[in-house]
């Protein structure tokens, strides 16, 4: 009887102590990264966004040997943004690894995490696009897009131009995935010249080209011929890293008087060198 008595008090102390332990055992902070891209805009910049589990100081370390504070003070939501012109990175990628400290001073780590460089982007410290390229890449960026319009009785050739007037940006991409844009165009021989156009596209990055884009858009020739146009766009490679060479075709078509639609199909660039990111 004896020895089942010291037995239980035995067994009582042992979990006794263990509960103490595990008691005092904190559980680290949990690290969830939300965005983790390079912009392609120049100058490039690698954007890095991460919550944590609870409120913490947070710092960044780049290839093993730059380290960067993100968070300085307590917080839950941390956001950095890096010129990547300051980095020594001879590479077409680089790994980084997030640090965060809680309120008593201890470490959590996240695992190494990578980025890979968009294709054809050339880091340097001295990299500045300069006046002459910024004056080329406008000039590239104006020249039309040629485009073959056909409809029942009638084939024109016209002369288009879009601009993208605000690109909208998710996770770890190096294309936008959407934007909104302002199209021009012009048929010289038709009887409707001219045609103002506002639309938005998405953009899906696909293997093999660089992307796939459904669009839909509205369009007047403010003299009562009004329509909405549902399109898809191919980006089939880059130049540059700065433009990329898309095919399109476009269905129009009025929504008040049918039998009035029409069919193109145009080739162009796309840039979001000259608009809004966000």
């Amino acid at each position: 009887m004896r020895f089942i008595k010291i037995i239980f008090i035995f067994l009582f102390c042992t979990v006794k102590i263990f509960s103490q332990t595990d008691s005092t055992v904190s559980n680290p902070i949990e690290i969830m990264v939300i965005d983790s891209y390079i912009t392609p805009e120049t100058p490039n910049k690698f954007v890095l966004s991460f919550f944590t589990s609870d409120s913490c100081t947070s710092k960044l370390i780049i290839n093993h040997k730059n380290v960067v504070d993100v968070s300085k003070v307590l917080s839950e939501n941390h956001k950095i943004e890096i010129e990547l012109n300051k980095l020594k990175i001879d590479s077409t990628a680089f790994n980084y690894q997030i640090i965060v400290y809680d309120r008593n001073g201890k470490e959590t780590h996240s695992e190494q995490l990578g980025v890979e460089l968009p294709d054809g982007l050339v880091i340097s410290r001295e990299q500045d696009p300069g006046l002459f390229k910024i004056c080329l890449g406008g000039i590239i960026f104006a020249i039309p897009s040629p485009t073959y319009v056909y409809a029942k009785d009638e084939n024109h050739w016209s002369l288009s131009k879009e601009i993208p007037l605000i690109n909208f940006y998710s996770i770890g991409y190096n294309y936008p995935s959407g934007y909104l844009s302002v199209e021009y165009s012009h048929i010289p021989k038709a009887d409707r010249k001219n045609f103002l156009r506002f639309g938005y596209k998405q953009i899906i990055q696909i293997p093999l080209i660089k992307y796939v884009s459904p669009g839909l858009s509205v369009f007047t020739d403010f003299k009562g011929y009004n329509g909405m146009g549902a399109e898809i766009s191919f980006g089939l490679f880059q130049i540059q890293n700065v433009f990329t060479f898309y095919t399109r075709y476009r269905y129009n078509f009025q929504l008040i008087n049918g039998g009035r639609d029409f069919h193109e199909i145009s080739m162009g660039l796309y840039s979001n060198f000259f608009s809004l990111n966000l």
